[in-house]
């Protein structure tokens, strides 16, 4: 209580008497400062990068001053899981995908991370002149060398680690194997990144048993992390999925964090109640648990996840070689049309191709594919579903929009108390990409546009409470997500009745519209609704006890 009152004379002082002079002010708008409290009618002062003042400020003097009338003013938004930040440092407009999303800060890496790298690996993100690095600690320099037009904060990956120590198959560490991918946790603690995260559903990650994964997430909270998990079923399995998350956090003593929450397939959506419940009682019973949602019921993964994840147990470039055999194609196909022991995306989509859309093709592919579902592809090739589908999966790089989730189930998570929000994507140059899944570029102004505007969901207040205070305050931003003084000046400025996405499945490279303005660290990098060249984005490392 003291601190708390501490903190609050000391924004009544800053209002009450402001510096004789800010470098950014902003005036007359109703500020919601990401608390979850009610908006109110202040300015917002601004000096060195950090909220000096916020109250009755209108007459100070400032080098730069924003008229926020008619609109709200909010913290920057934190995505809970942004992809990667390797196009930010070989493509730097690629951060505009974020940056009109809102998005002031992005947390990257999901079963994979940028780092740990050695040769093989390096060599397989296949980069040109940019220099090579093994841990976080050279990977961080490279970007703030190159610059950053948001912040970035990154987790390490247990199939990452898995991949520099085992490599791709289907095998299980013994004791100095473990003990070397422990290490290497430790040191991307040691360099920064916030905690350890998996995926699995996707090799090699699925391939960790629960105490490899628990002897991993020790070594990160050992430098106060968090474990962040894309669980092993997202369906028919999802409450034992759940279960084998919280068995992470209570066997490593660690929070937990589960990535885009979901109920996946018609037969499976009553269970996201069910999950809910379960997240409730172990947090009521002591648990450090929280979770995020993306605001679209078509999820986005690889074509490949809809064979058995066994079959990539030798390496995914040794299976789909396999896949020309008119033998195999029938084996699988009986496979997948009667087996339920695994994430059967096959059966989430009602076993109809048409609700699977393409929404990426590889170089080997037809580009006018992308936004046809695989049975309109197969009928724009003259072939049957089953064979288009594993021309696509063979020729590689196949990326799809399944059609898995309801409304009701958006509804529900969102309003959890614990439930805050993901991207899911990494930032994207509509000029450089093909296709993507329309989140890319609209998920956050979704969320306001469509749950709070139109569907009325959640009241704006609780919205941006999810999109900034909850999400930094999992990431141990403890200078973001609420505008206070003394925090860090990563600030949006935006109409609440016009922020919205553009972005859909059929046209989906179209950047959200309706934010006047996003400041970074007190600087403009969208100014009355335009880019600026300004990079003042950090690169955060955690700080590992």
């Amino acid at each position: 209580m003291r601190a708390f009152i501490g903190f609050t004379l000391a924004a009544v002082l800053g209002a009450c008497a402001p510096p004789a002079h800010y470098d950014v002010l902003i005036v007359s708008g109703d500020v919601i400062d990401g608390t979850g409290a009610l908006r109110r009618r202040a300015d917002v002062g601004i000096v060195n990068g950090r909220v000096e003042a916020v109250g009755q400020l209108a007459e100070a003097e400032a080098d730069s001053v924003i008229d926020a009338s008619g609109r709200v003013v909010t913290p920057g938004f934190v995505d809970m899981m942004g992809g990667s930040t390797l196009p930010l440092l070989v493509d730097p407009q690629s951060a505009e995908s974020k940056l009109r999303q809102g998005i002031t800060t992005m947390m990257a890496g999901e079963g994979s991370s940028i780092a740990p790298q050695n040769d093989e690996t390096f060599a397989a993100l296949g980069l040109e002149g940019v220099p090579q690095w093994e841990s976080f600690a050279e990977y961080f320099r490279i970007l703030e060398e190159r610059g950053v037009g948001l912040n970035v904060i990154h987790n390490v990956g247990a199939a990452q680690v898995r991949r520099i120590v085992l490599g791709d198959e289907d095998v299980t560490p013994d004791v100095p194997q473990l003990e070397r991918m422990k290490s290497l946790v430790t040191q991307a603690m040691e360099d920064g990144a916030v905690g350890l995260s998996t995926s699995l559903i996707y090799p090699p990650g699925i391939y960790a048993k629960t105490p490899e994964i628990v002897e991993l997430a020790k070594a990160a909270a050992a430098g106060g992390g968090v474990y962040f998990s894309h669980m092993r079923n997202e369906s028919g399995q999802l409450l034992e999925a759940i279960d084998e998350a919280l068995e992470v956090g209570r066997g490593a003593d660690i929070p937990v964090h589960i990535y885009h929450l979901k109920a996946a397939g018609e037969e499976n959506w009553p269970l996201m109640q069910k999950a809910l419940d379960k997240l409730s009682d172990a947090i009521a019973s002591g648990a450090d648990v929280t979770a995020d949602v993306y605001p679209y019921i078509r999820n986005g993964i690889g074509l490949g996840s809809f064979l058995h994840p066994r079959h990539y147990a030798k390496g995914a470039d040794v299976f789909v070689e396999t896949l020309t055999d008119p033998a195999v194609r029938a084996r699988l196909r009986e496979e997948v049309e009667t087996t339920t022991d695994w994430e059967n995306w096959y059966r989430h989509v009602g076993r109809d191709w048409n609700n699977v859309l393409i929404t990426r093709v590889g170089e080997r592919s037809d580009a006018q594919l992308v936004g046809l579902s695989i049975q309109e592809a197969a009928d724009s090739r003259g072939v049957d579903a089953w064979d288009a589908f594993f021309d696509l999966v063979h020729e590689g790089g196949c990326g799809v929009s399944p059609k898995s989730m309801n409304e009701e189930q958006k509804h529900l998570a969102m309003r959890a108390p614990f439930m805050t929000f993901d991207n899911d994507a990494s930032p994207t140059n509509p000029e450089s990409v093909a296709s993507a899944h329309p989140r890319a570029f609209g998920a956050f102004p979704r969320v306001i546009a469509k749950y709070v505007r139109e569907d009325n969901v959640i009241e704006l207040e609780e919205a941006i409470r999810k999109l900034t205070s909850l999400p930094a305050s999992i990431l141990r931003l403890s200078e973001r997500g609420t505008i206070a003084t003394g925090m860090k000046a990563d600030i949006l400025v935006f109409d609440p009745e016009k922020i919205r996405d553009t972005a859909t499945f059929t046209e989906p490279l179209s950047y959200s519209v309706g934010i006047d303005f996003v400041l970074v660290s007190g600087e403009p990098v969208i100014a009355h609704a335009e880019m600026t060249s300004a990079t003042p984005g950090e690169v955060i490392r955690h700080q590992a006890r």
